[in-house]
């Protein structure tokens, strides 16, 4: 006579331990899946022509992406974070207009109500924004909670070995803004 399904399965703590696995392993996965997705791929705008670029403070290689876009006649206006005096201000862009600002607080939230204010006296209605690739959607969210008009976004990769930590910190951050910090 064959045996039937029951005869082979695992005994009780052995079917709890490979329950227990399985689990596990699907949770990693979901928690790999929406890392990738949030932080180390996200939705990424190509650039057109705005009212105005806004850059994020942090990691390197954001100035340039920046200064760039605006060189390149993207936006008549060049707006930079600078929250510490160790952040640089570029130099004079022939016909942009380059405004450097410290936000309040000194935070992704704070830069998003300082757009937020200056678009409304500006009349600023379309934005490329320039952030870290982790940072980017987390600053589309807090954008989104100030600013009514268009946000075009576009990350810049943190240097190799920052990848962890800034993956680890933007968990963090969007659980705060997610969680604690609703509103603009």
């Amino acid at each position: 006579m064959a045996a039937g399904p029951l005869e082979h399965a695992p005994a009780g703590g052995s079917r709890r331990r490979v329950i227990a696995i399985v689990l596990v392993g699907t949770l990693a996965m979901a928690f790999t899946a929406a890392t990738a997705r949030l932080f180390v791929f996200p939705h990424r705008d190509p650039p057109a022509p705005v009212d105005a670029i806004v850059m994020f403070a942090g990691s390197a290689g954001r100035l340039e992406r920046a200064v760039a876009l605006a060189r390149a006649g993207y936006a008549p206006v060049l707006a930079i974070s600078t929250p510490t005096t160790d952040d640089p201000c570029p130099d004079d862009i022939p016909g942009v207009e380059v405004i450097c600002f410290a936000p309040s607080p000194l935070t992704t939230q704070g830069e998003s109500r300082w757009v937020a204010a200056a678009a409304a006296r500006r009349g600023w209605h379309s934005l490329i924004v320039i952030a870290a690739t982790t940072q980017s959607t987390r600053a589309r969210l807090r954008l989104g909670r100030c600013y009514p008009g268009e946000v075009r976004m576009i990350g810049v990769p943190p240097p190799r070995r920052m990848w962890p930590y800034m993956i680890t910190y933007e968990w963090a951050a969007m659980g705060k803004a997610l969680l604690l910090q609703r509103s603009c």
